[in-house]
């Protein structure tokens, strides 16, 4: 998995811990499939209010690559 620049600002500037990254991508509560060639993995992450992350990987690009993550304010009010 390659994390960009781009994507490690994103953390930083959305105060997204790495630890709830990984545990997002390797313990997911949902896998979305999208046709853009994208993998959305989402978890809610009880530290943090129990709000739910969205971690976006590129599939199509070898070694796949984190595009961006943040708190799905749509997804709020799921159980």
């Amino acid at each position: 998995m390659e994390f960009t620049k781009h994507f490690k600002r994103m953390l930083e500037e959305r105060s997204i811990q790495e630890e709830w990254v990984d545990k997002g991508m390797n313990e997911p509560e949902e896998v979305e499939e999208h046709e853009d060639g994208t993998r959305h993995f989402l978890r809610r992450i009880e530290e943090h209010r129990n709000r739910w992350l969205r971690v976006v990987i590129n599939i199509q690009v070898q070694p796949n690559r984190a595009v961006t993550a943040f708190f799905d304010r749509r997804l709020r009010d799921k159980q």
